[in-house]
């Protein structure tokens, strides 16, 4: 990818072609809307719906879609972005410098969960999201290794939080390689 390495095979069908494994694939290969026979601009309508928390029973009506096929749609679209936010922010390749987490309870039907969100300030950007049933250090734990793990080695960064106290030796917990025993007390490295 990137290598000069892919040439059009077929502009009316937008099909392509790498010159180095000599296999041909559609614009659409890769993407969530392989092998979709409905319009794009249908299926971008409907995720986009869905994301804004639109019922699917509404789309289902509006769209004179299957129910199924809008839910395997909001699959496909949450496996891709899931992909995409490995692939680009869980790379280690984020000077992140100043980071913001917090968390927020939800309510829903018969239960509290806690939602912990961390946010690289600069841009805005979501780096990290985890859920769990309990406002515990369990939650601050997953969401720091989530940061961690979008983090460049050997850079400053400054977390900020809201006080709690289980993120202070979490954060420095994840952030930071742990040394074994062996090696404080030899004062050697392993």
């Amino acid at each position: 990818m990137g290598e000069g390495n892919i040439t059009i095979h077929d502009r009316q069908r937008q099909r392509y072609r790498c010159k180095t494994c000599k296999q041909t694939f559609s614009a659409r290969h890769g993407t969530m809307f392989e092998g979709l026979r409905k319009p794009m601009e249908v299926v971008v309508v409907v995720v986009t719906l869905l994301s804004y928390g639109c019922p699917v029973q509404a789309i289902v009506h509006a769209f004179g879609l299957d129910e199924r096929t809008v839910a395997t749609w909001r699959d496909r679209a949450g496996a891709h972005c899931e992909q995409i936010h490995q692939a680009l922010v869980e790379a280690g390749k984020l000077d992140l410098v100043h980071v913001q987490a917090d968390e927020i309870r939800v309510r829903g039907r018969r239960m509290i969960t806690w939602m912990g969100l961390a946010m690289m300030v600069s841009t805005r950007l979501w780096l990290a999201g985890t859920v769990s049933v309990s406002r515990d250090k369990g939650l601050a734990d997953a969401l720091m290794h989530q940061v961690r793990r979008a983090a460049q080695t050997l850079r400053p960064l400054l977390v900020l939080t809201d006080g709690w106290a289980a993120y202070p030796r979490v954060a420095f917990g994840a952030l930071f390689e742990r040394r074994s025993k062996s090696w404080q007390e030899s004062g050697e490295p392993r």
